[in-house]
């Protein structure tokens, strides 16, 4: 008896702390993004993202920041270099999409934008 209530024990208290990990992961996977992208440093991002195993395309919808998209939120801060980035991993489809949100932005973004849209 003693047995099987610890082992219910122990395997109630695993299976919690395994459900609530994932969420706190993504707040942290999302801020960080959020902060390469705003700090525009392609080379930091793109190791956080390849240690992490993650592509733009599977992130994208489900970031924002600052209640912006990623690619709105780059343009709106000027960062070129992550938001070229994402443009070239980004599907043309997703990019027209976002296209006249990034209008307002930066010149070069709106260049590559259309680049790929176009091609």
């Amino acid at each position: 008896m003693k047995k099987l209530l610890l082992a219910s024990t122990i395997t109630a208290l695993f299976m919690t702390s395994v459900v609530t990990a994932p969420q706190a992961q993504a707040a942290n996977i999302a801020q960080s993004v959020c902060e390469y992208v705003a700090a525009d440093d392609k080379k930091r991002m793109r190791s956080f993202l390849k240690s992490n195993k993650l592509k733009i395309r599977s992130i994208f919808d489900g970031i924002q920041c600052n209640g912006k998209n990623l690619l709105e939120f780059a343009s709106a801060r000027g960062s070129v270099e992550t938001g070229s980035m994402m443009i070239k991993k980004l599907s043309k489809k997703i990019v027209a999409a976002n296209l006249s949100t990034i209008q307002t932005g930066s010149q070069p973004l709106i260049d590559a934008a259309n680049a790929r849209v176009s091609s």
